[in-house]
């Protein structure tokens, strides 16, 4: 049973005791702390179970009658301050039971009665169904003319330089109950407005700008007590004053991006690596194709020399590749009209102008010569097992140097050469798969066996360290293979790269092999693991570094299409936005025009599938003839499936904004492949 009222202690508000959460609760504590510093709470006391209570502290109905004789209010309020309450992990807002507008002993008694009843009900304290753990806050009752919530920084945008601000006619009681509609303001640290939700007359005018700063300076003192942004409840009475009613930390702040951080996405590279990558796999390929692309956006002029220096193209987050957004163009400047007006672009681009002029016509020939280097070298290469570690070390090295070359030239190929419409590698691999396992039905070749019989099969692989990977499943295609040697300059480049990542993941599992002949277990999870450095260390010192067991990097969900780094790393979504008409458009890809019932890539399509996915995994090149279209978040006219659609003829828009959330499954949808417009 709760104890009555006459059974509690009195700590006056204006106390040291009443400043100890652990005697009268979060609530009361951090009010009597603001009322020490000076800021405007009104005067109170708090009841306290006796155990609970200094030395001293007035206890009986006579002395609580008194507490509330000195308060001289017409009326009082009598709440809820349990120990938990209001605290930096929770704010158990709603949890307790607050009584307003209490007048003589009896109702008083009975309000205390019903508030120290809502600690059963709440997280009161274990063990304590008796309200032990729950102090009463009394305080006067304020008639306010205006109320309202306030918080120090905008918790929804995780912006701590702005002021959120919640208003209503009459006390805040009104717009923590949801009774009455609110009027919001967005302000400054210094109280100017930047925002204001739109409101009917005279709601509109609840708060001029004179009150709007005082209300922000009451935000930065209530915070340079706490240290730390605070909500808080306010109120103006009928004269203006305004007082503080409640402080408490604001518990669910979310996370903003770190002051200039980039922005980031999968884009075209996520077609290249689907999956989350290990350690060494981001430093056998991922480190090179940065450095690639780095070389082609100096020779093209696009990029400053010292930003590519400091930032990477291409980086991993959690082990998923991921790419600079503006340094490959994938969106536009963050001000356009300051990026017209500056000088430098142009200067830049016109000093590369003569070198991309001349590259244009000797790029095709340039490739010719890289990719004949390239299949030399891999034609001329032992098997994995009869090279020694020294020179396993030495084809590793190529292999990485030779990868820088191939994503330049690529990248390269891919801007200044026009856009084919040949064959890709992933369709001639999906043609020629389709005519061997057509052919040999009744006895099909394993997939080991067709992909060191036909190289261009590992178009339709992503690369790994892990072997086991499968090829697709393929209906009858029409299309018949020509042969690599038709392949287009940009589509044998990469298939190159394929090739060369193939080689060193052959290589790596040679030497895997190797250790666990030496008695090292767990070789190949080990060697994925380490980096680059490490790898080599370990080939001339005979074998990894032995320690705890090693686990794989755990697998973590797609990224957002377009996001930035917290400053402990954490992905913050930004939207990239849509056409003012509010259809989400992106950037038509492969021409036509297609009608259908959109779908995930899970499952059977249903009839006239249109394709929605995030990126564009090569995983999903099987499902490509006979879509209706397809529709992508993340990536580039000249990803390896946008020209595929334009291969198979599939009306295909990418760089579509927050198409998965937008078109779900069964959605009634309309492709325009040449605008890159989507719609119902």
């Amino acid at each position: 049973m709760a104890r009555s009222a006459d059974q509690l202690a009195v700590v006056a508000l204006d106390t040291a005791p009443a400043r100890d959460p652990k005697v009268v609760g979060g609530k009361a504590a951090h009010l009597s702390r603001a009322h020490a510093s000076g800021l405007p709470v009104l005067p109170g006391f708090v009841l306290v179970a006796p155990e609970l209570a200094p030395a001293g502290a007035p206890r009986g109905a006579d002395q609580i009658q008194r507490a509330c004789a000195e308060l001289d209010a017409p009326a009082l309020v009598v709440r809820s301050s349990a120990v938990g309450e209001d605290s930096e992990g929770s704010s158990m807002a709603g949890r307790f039971t607050s009584v307003l507008n209490v007048r003589g002993w009896p109702a008083f008694q009975d309000a205390v009665r019903r508030v120290l009843g809502s600690a059963a009900d709440g997280p009161g304290g274990p063990g304590d169904p008796g309200g032990s753990a729950m102090a009463v806050l009394v305080q006067p009752m304020l008639t306010a003319s205006v109320g309202g919530v306030l918080f120090g920084a905008d918790p929804v945008a995780g912006r701590a330089d702005r002021i959120v601000v919640s208003a209503v006619a009459g006390g805040p009681e009104r717009l923590v109950d949801g009774s009455r509609q609110d009027v919001r303001y967005q302000l400054t640290r210094c109280g100017r407005l930047v925002g204001r939700e739109p409101a009917k007359a005279p709601e509109a005018r609840l708060l001029d700008r004179r009150r709007l700063r005082r209300l922000a300076r009451l935000a930065r003192r209530a915070e340079r007590v706490a240290n730390a942004p605070q909500d808080l409840e306010f109120g103006f009475d009928s004269t203006g004053r305004l007082w503080l009613f409640q402080t408490r930390p604001i518990t669910a702040m979310a996370v903003a991006p770190a002051r200039g951080a980039r922005l980031l996405g999968p884009g075209p590279v996520a077609e290249t690596f689907p999956t989350v990558l290990q350690p060494l796999e981001e430093d056998l390929w991922v480190v090179p194709m940065a450095h690639g692309l780095a070389l082609a956006l100096d020779i093209a002029g696009t990029v400053p020399r010292r930003v590519l220096r400091d930032c990477p193209a291409v980086l991993t987050v959690g082990g998923r590749a991921v790419a600079d957004l503006r340094l490959l163009g994938t969106v536009g400047p963050p001000h356009p009209r300051l990026q017209f007006l500056n000088p430098a672009p142009g200067a830049r681009r016109a000093a590369a102008a003569w070198r991309t002029g001349r590259l244009r016509t000797a790029l095709p020939l340039l490739a010719l010569d890289l990719m004949a280097d390239v299949d030399r070298e891999l034609a001329g290469l032992p098997e994995p097992s009869e090279l020694l570690t020294g020179q396993l070390i030495n084809a590793l090295c190529w292999g990485r140097s030779a990868l820088v070359a191939l994503h330049a030239q690529e990248s390269l190929a891919g801007a200044l050469l026009p856009e084919g419409k040949g064959p890709t590698a992933t369709g001639e691999a999906l043609a020629l798969l389709s005519e061997r396992r057509a052919r040999e039905a009744r006895q099909p070749p394993d997939d080991a066996h067709l992909i060191a019989e036909h190289p261009v099969l590992l178009a339709l692989l992503p690369p790994s360290l892990t072997p086991g990977a499968r090829l697709p499943e393929v209906a009858r295609l029409t299309a018949a293979p020509r042969g690599v040697a038709a392949l287009p300059p940009r589509e044998g480049l990469r298939l190159r790269s394929r090739w060369v990542q193939e080689m060193q993941a052959r290589l790596v599992r040679e030497c895997a092999a190797r250790w666990e002949e030496a008695g090292h277990g767990n070789a190949l999870a080990r060697a994925a693991a380490l980096r680059w450095p490490e790898l080599l260390a370990a080939l001339d010192g005979g074998g990894p570094p032995e320690g705890d067991p090693v686990e794989p990097r755990p697998w973590i969900p797609a990224l957002p299409t377009a996001f930035r780094l917290s400053p402990r790393g954490e992905p913050v979504p930004e939207r990239l936005g849509a056409p003012d008409d509010g259809e989400p458009a992106g950037e038509g890809a492969s021409g036509g025009f297609g009608t259908g019932v959109a779908w995930d890539g899970t499952g059977e399509p249903p009839t006239r599938a249109v394709l929605v996915v995030r990126s564009l995994d090569p995983a999903f090149a099987p499902r490509l003839p006979g879509l209706a279209g397809l529709v992508a978040e993340s990536g580039s006219a000249l990803s390896h499936l946008a020209v595929l659609a334009r291969e198979y003829r599939v009306p295909a828009a990418v760089g579509v904004p927050d198409a998965v959330d937008r078109f779900p499954p069964g959605t009634e949808l309309s492709v325009d492949g040449t605008t890159g417009t989507v719609s119902r």
